[in-house]
């Protein structure tokens, strides 16, 4: 088993935009040398819609803004009270494939959920991490130059009422959970430094 360093950096509410276009330079940039960095942090309110994404799944965007962006997958929502997850990784030196990236990151949010007594599933034909049928966590990557960007965003306490605006990752009638509705206590601080140790441990499986 080969390991590589890992920097986990934490922010607070970031414009969707922006933080895109600091994700594609860090990979433009990067070289074999450069470690992995995981990036922990909030949106403010955007929809977005993956490269394949289809129009007729955006409903009602109505003042919240619709970027159109590079990861794989349908529509989705960020807002405050969702943690997004973006791993800067280099699939390559660590010998993943997309399919087992988003393993790595199913299992590290099951985990988590798992330490809240919420029990959860991934499913093979359907991206994400779900509770009693209803999805709480979205996945959708962008892979260049062997290297991974986007990432995956976990409801944890938020406003799930612009979820009903569109067909979640193209799912009509799909329905939106989050920690909140099982674990009312649960605290973004909490949650964000379990998962960024779960996400290091397998990790460190997968090489």
């Amino acid at each position: 088993m080969t390991t590589h360093p890992v920097i986990v950096r934490q922010f607070g509410q970031q414009d969707y935009q922006a933080c895109w276009q600091r994700m594609r330079a860090f990979t433009d940039a990067r070289t074999a040398e450069t470690p992995d960095q995981i990036w922990l942090l909030e949106h403010t309110p955007v929809f977005t819609q993956g490269q394949n994404g289809k129009a007729e799944h955006v409903l009602d965007t109505g003042d919240i803004p619709l970027i159109q962006t590079d990861r794989g997958g349908q529509v989705t929502y960020h807002g405050p009270g969702q943690l997004v997850v973006y791993p800067l990784i280099d699939l390559r030196r660590r010998g993943l494939n997309v399919r087992a990236t988003v393993t790595w990151l199913e299992n590290s949010v099951i985990a988590l959920l798992r330490e809240y007594q919420i029990y959860a599933i991934a499913k093979a034909d359907a991206p994400g991490v779900y509770v009693d049928e209803k999805k709480i966590c979205s996945i959708g990557l962008r892979v260049r130059r062997g290297c991974s960007y986007h990432g995956l965003a976990l409801n944890v306490k938020m406003d799930t009422t612009p979820f009903t605006r569109i067909n979640p990752c193209g799912f009509s009638g799909l329905q939106m959970t989050q920690m909140a509705d099982y674990a009312p206590m649960v605290e973004m601080r909490e949650v964000k430094l379990c998962l960024a140790s779960l996400l290091n441990i397998h990790l460190v499986q997968c090489d």
